[in-house]
């Protein structure tokens, strides 16, 4: 099996897993909220996979729905990142050295600052919840993918084709539409694939520390947080089995756009 049947299978096998995830949590949703003081505490069994917490509710069920919830935020907050790292990167490239040297301190500003204390910042300032945390993870997760499609660029624009175009008259607009951005596609797909592990797991992390997602909202941050009290109890599973889904569902994303950038390169996609 080549490396192109290999990635694809792997894909394939990540997007189901994936996919299967979000429609489950999306579904279950509701029995997450649902709680019965008459099997509280329950440890991990045939009837409750995940066990259940101190309130009586499915951990199995609250879990889905986190890493639903996660994905959406993932999804979300990856797309708006690599399209504004798209843009800046095409910026700094084209537009002159005024606009590179801006973009370029913007983005040396902004890998300077400690990551998970900027994203508190961020979160905060937005007024936490759904949109805060969208927001924070869009917002201070472009840099590097907009320093590696600047790089491209530059490589890009010595092309021959690209100089011919400018010659003939064609503004740096149109020669970037027609010209440049085609060539940036494998990148940008890869770079794009590639923030969803790290917006799932900062999405997480500042919600377990308090400053994303609200407290009333099934998110695996929030799971994790609250079963901390529980576990000098005894309650092993309530943090086992959410933090075991949520490092599974980061794997995947990882391996999936590992796979997509070994296909990327020319001698490896020939194996």
């Amino acid at each position: 099996m080549n490396l192109r049947k290999k990635t694809a299978f792997t894909v394939s096998l990540c997007l189901v897993f994936l996919a299967a995830v979000a429609i489950l949590g999306g579904a279950l949703r509701e029995t997450a909220f649902l709680t019965d003081f008459t099997r509280k505490n329950q440890a991990p069994s045939f009837s409750c996979l995940f066990g259940t917490d101190w309130m009586g509710r499915d951990m199995w069920a609250r879990t889905l729905a986190g890493l639903s919830l996660s994905i959406c935020i993932g999804t979300v907050s990856a797309a708006v990142s690599a399209c504004i790292a798209l843009f800046l990167g095409i910026a700094a490239a084209i537009m002159g050295r005024a606009v590179d040297s801006v973009i370029s301190f913007l983005i040396d500003m902004i890998m300077g600052i400690p990551h998970i204390l900027l994203l508190l910042l961020v979160s905060f300032a937005f007024g936490k919840g759904f949109k805060g945390v969208v927001l924070a993870v869009a917002l201070t997760h472009w840099p590097s993918l907009a320093r590696v499609i600047r790089g491209e660029v530059l490589q890009i624009k010595e092309s021959q084709y690209v100089q011919i175009s400018l010659k003939l008259g064609h503004g740096k607009l149109k020669t970037a539409v027609r010209h440049i951005l085609p060539q940036l596609i494998p990148q940008f797909l890869t770079g794009l694939i590639l923030l969803f592990p790290h917006a799932i797991l900062h999405e997480a992390s500042i919600t377990f520390l308090g400053f994303g997602l609200s407290a009333k909202e099934p998110a695996i941050g929030v799971i994790l947080s609250e079963s901390m009290q529980y576990l000098i109890t005894g309650k092993w599973w309530l943090a086992l089995f959410p933090g075991m889904m949520l490092v599974c569902t980061v794997f995947l994303f990882d391996r999936m756009g590992n796979s997509v950038k070994r296909l990327q390169d020319p001698k490896g996609a020939r194996e």
